[in-house]
């Protein structure tokens, strides 16, 4: 990030949950980050950075609109409503950030497998 002007990045950490009710699947949810540098205190460089940064992400979803037909082949599913956070201008001087998250859901088998309660 220090010798950067923008960057995105992806947490390898995902959060999620597991539901067993009619089709069981788990739900991991990913985030992706973006940031690019400006002139502390200019918020018209400021608001150009934003501007670059919704158009990256309008192109993330044109990209994962074509990916979801082909996970969906796969039983992953991708959850239709991803949304856009921009980020306080005060939480990191002189760079504009946001995120965005993605949730996939993959069925899971939980069939009960005896062998697998064995001591």
């Amino acid at each position: 990030m220090q010798r950067s002007t923008a960057f995105v990045c992806v947490s390898d950490i995902s959060d999620g949950y597991t539901d067993i009710n009619n089709t069981p699947h788990t739900r991991r949810v990913k985030t992706v980050f973006l940031a690019m540098r400006h002139t502390i205190d200019d918020m018209n460089a400021r608001e150009r950075c934003m501007e670059t940064m919704r158009e990256l992400f309008r192109q993330f979803m044109s990209v994962l609109i074509l990916e979801q037909t082909k996970l969906q082949q796969h039983c992953i599913y991708i959850d239709p409503r991803i949304s856009f956070q921009e980020i306080n201008r005060y939480f990191l001087s002189g760079c504009a950030c946001a995120y965005f998250q993605i949730a996939v859901e993959t069925y899971t088998d939980l069939q009960f497998n005896e062998d697998e309660w064995e001591e």
